[in-house]
This record gives structure tokens, sequence and C-alpha cells, in this order.
């Protein structure tokens, strides 16, 4: 009868120690999901670190350029910086001012490209298929565009040249 008492016993703990574990478990899931999902008046509330965070973002986008020939440079140099195209102001400005003297609606009436139906146009005197085949993405598909004019003739001139600062003639 000691034998039985024991089982039952030690079969009465196993049971008890089973329904423990799985609330343990339980308790401890539902515990882990409200603590990973903030409740309204959690989520709106947020801490310093995140409006920080959130400001200096929102700064970092809202970056203005002028609507000059200095803030399409600077422009186009950030566009330039993220997709990898090598150029720098100088070599953007000096290049400007020889093809267009910073003129972005400036058109070649009379070189060959014109003679051909295909004159050169904007900032840096781009062709048509030029400014197609070197367009970049995240700038405006309009080859007398000031950005995209220049960025376009960076990425051209990086091709062909290494650089847009290497260009010191019509290219």
């Amino acid at each position: 009868m000691a034998t039985t008492q024991t089982q039952t016993s030690t079969s009465r703990i196993n049971r008890l120690r089973k329904i423990s574990v799985a609330g343990i478990a339980t308790a401890g899931a539902a515990a882990a999901a409200l603590t990973l999902i903030p409740t309204q008046a959690q989520a709106a509330e947020p801490t310093a670190a995140t409006k920080t965070a959130k400001a200096a973002a929102a700064k970092a986008d809202d970056k203005k350029y002028g609507n000059n020939l200095d803030g399409w440079i600077r422009e186009s140099l950030d566009i330039m910086k993220s997709k990898g195209i090598p150029g720098s102001y100088e070599g953007l400005h000096r290049n400007i001012m020889r093809e267009s003297s910073g003129n972005p609606n400036a058109q070649n009436g009379w070189d060959v490209n014109a003679q051909a139906g295909t004159p050169s146009k904007g900032l840096l005197q781009v062709i048509q298929p030029t400014f197609d085949a070197y367009h970049v993405s995240g700038t405006p598909n309009n080859l007398t565009d000031p950005v995209a004019n220049i960025t376009a003739a960076a990425n051209y001139a990086a091709d062909k040249y290494g650089s847009i600062d290497n260009v010191d003639s019509a290219y």
C-alpha cells in the first residue's frame, strides 16, 4: 500500500509540475506580448531619444537648395555622392561656366549635333541621347532640368574621363 500511495503522490506532483510549467509558460508569453506590443498610451509618448532621431531625420530630408546655380550644383553633388559618381563643386562650376555661362536654358544651335537635329542643351550642354543613356535615377527625366542635366553630365564624364574634374574643354 505504501508503494501505491507513493506512486499516486508522485503522479500528482508530476501533474502539478506540468500544470505549473504550462501556466508559467503561458503567463510568460502573455507578459512578453504585452512588453513587445505597446498600448496606444505607450505608443503616443515617444522618448526623448526617439524625438531627437526623428528631428534629425526630418532635418536631413528637408535639406533646402537654392533655386540658383550654387543650389543646383550642391544638390547634384549630394545625389552624385549617394550614387558613387565622382566630381567636385569646382569641376562642375568650371565646366558649367564654359558650356552655358550658368544658363539652364542654353541651347547650341550651330555645332555638329545641332546640324544633325540633336542640339546640346542645358547647363552642361548635353544632347538628348547622352542624357537618356546617363540619366541618374532620383532626378527629373528632363534634359533641361538643372539638377538632372548636371548629374547626367557628371555621370557621363565619370564614365568617359574618370570625373567631371578631368574635363577642361568640350566633351
